[in-house]
């Protein structure tokens, strides 16, 4: 099956807020990125309901280095004098570099999008969008912190923590349940206590027993009908080769059709 990706995302600004520092409307980063995070970066690039990405490990660059700003955000409340901004300090990681190898699985419970599982497909459009950036914007943890990617060869290049035996990070955030991707009607939240060894970080898949998880409320998945709300990889791809004007993929006629035009 081709379901894998290797990419490398960049940025001069990130900010995976640790949720405990969010107390009175501080954010204090991480210092590195977490699982939903980096799965939120695959899904920008190419996505679809079909299937699940999965984040196997992450690669850091570049050193740990942090910069405070002040920043006034909105403040929400009843009456004009509640109303209106208010002064936060907000700690984000600065300059930052990761390399990312994720894979997608198919969502088995979503059996109404089964005769979308087409792994070459989803393979080819993926490839495509992660060469030109991605299918939509980057944010590295928050939308003020623009981000870029380009694929890589996972490993490949010197990395700031390639020497370092063993770093311990203590318990972090690692991702969301969502109710359409494990059946449960629940929504829940997922945390663990990473390791980086030699600059990398392996990522226990979602489902590991070893996790611990918090359960937040009720949760009721979204359904995708085929034709109204939800199009394949198939019509997609046929859209590109009909339309030039719209082409994103140039050998699109040719994962379609073998090089031959529609009507032969």
């Amino acid at each position: 099956m081709k379901n894998d990706i290797s990419f490398v995302v960049y940025g001069r600004y990130a900010l995976f807020s640790d949720p405990v520092t969010r107390m009175g409307g501080e954010k204090f980063s991480y210092q590195v990125p977490t699982y939903e995070a980096l799965k939120g970066i695959a899904k920008s690039i190419y996505w679809k309901p079909t299937f699940i990405w999965i984040i196997e490990k992450v690669r850091v660059l570049k050193a740990f280095r942090t910069q405070t700003k002040g920043v006034k955000p909105i403040k929400f409340g009843h009456g004009v004098k509640k109303s209106g901004n208010e002064l936060s300090i907000y700690t984000y990681l600065v300059d930052v570099a990761y390399q990312v190898k994720a894979r997608f699985v198919w969502n088995e419970h979503r059996p109404e999008l089964a005769q979308d599982r087409n792994d070459g497909k989803h393979y080819e459009i993926a490839k495509r969008m992660l060469h030109r950036g991605g299918r939509q914007d980057i944010f590295l943890g928050a939308r003020e912190c623009q981000g870029y990617v380009e694929p890589c060869v996972f490993g490949e290049g010197a990395g700031a923590y390639d020497d370092l035996p063993e770093l311990s990070f203590g318990l972090m955030f690692h991702g969301f349940d969502y109710a359409d991707e494990t059946g449960t009607g629940r929504f829940a939240a997922r945390f663990w206590r990473p390791v980086m060894r030699n600059g990398v970080i392996e990522f226990p898949a979602p489902d590991d027993p070893g996790l611990i998880r918090k359960d937040i409320r009720a949760m009721q998945a979204k359904r995708f009908n085929p034709g109204e709300n939800f199009a394949d990889a198939a019509e997609e791809l046929s859209r590109f080769a009909q339309n030039p004007d719209l082409v994103a993929y140039p050998d699109a006629q040719t994962l379609l059709f073998g090089g031959r035009s529609e009507g032969e």
